[in-house]
C-alpha cells in the first residue's frame, strides 16, 4: 500500500499549494481491511476509529476537535500540529489496515473526484501510519504522536 491522493487534493494543491490549510480541522478515520485502490474511491471495510483533537466528537463543517497541521514546512515534510492531541477512540474491533485523512467539507465516503483526501497504509512499522498495536477495541484510546506529509527531493 501506498499514500494516495485524491484528485480533489491534486487539484487543490495545484490550485492553492498549501496542504495545512486543505485540511485545516480535518479528521483521520482509521478502517479494517485492504486500502482502496484511489482516494477517490468510497471507503471499504470497517470504521474503526476516528482521530481528532483530543479524541473530541468531529463533525464535518465545524473547526471543533479538528486536526492540523504546523503553519510552516521544514526540509519538505510539513508535520502535525505540535500543540495538539491526535487521539482516536475505538469505534469497532477490528485490525486496521488503513486511513484517510479528510478536510473539513462534508464527506460522505462514497466516490469523489472533488473532495480532498489522503490514504494511506497503517502497521507496527514502516507504514504510512504507525499504531503501536494494530489491533483496536471499541472504546479503547490510542495517540498519534508524530504525522506528517513530506515531498521527497528526488
Amino acid at each position: 500500500m501506498a499514500i494516495r491522493f485524491s484528485t480533489g487534493l491534486r487539484n487543490d494543491l495545484l490550485d492553492t499549494g498549501d496542504f495545512g490549510t486543505i485540511f485545516t480541522n480535518g479528521v483521520i478515520y482509521i478502517y479494517s481491511g485492504s486500502q482502496p485502490a484511489a482516494a477517490d474511491n468510497a471507503v471499504s471495510g470497517t470504521l474503526l476509529a476516528k482521530v481528532t483533537l483530543n479524541g473530541g466528537a468531529f463533525a464535518f463543517g465545524s473547526p471543533t476537535n479538528g486536526l492540523n497541521f504546523e503553519a510552516t514546512a521544514t526540509d519538505g515534510t510539513l508535520p502535525k500540529a505540535a500543540a495538539e492531541t491526535w487521539q482516536w477512540v475505538g469505534e469497532a474491533a477490528g485490525t486496521a489496515g488503513w486511513f484517510r485523512l479528510m478536510g473539513n467539507p462534508v464527506d460522505n465516503l462514497g466516490a469523489s473526484t472533488t473532495l480532498p483526501r489522503m490514504d494511506g497504509s497503517i502497521g507496527t512499522f514502516g507504514a504510512d501510519l504507525n499504531l503501536s498495536n494494530v489491533n483496536i477495541a471499541v472504546s479503547q484510546t490510542g495517540t498519534i504522536d508524530t504525522f506528517s506529509i513530506s515531498i521527497a527531493a528526488n
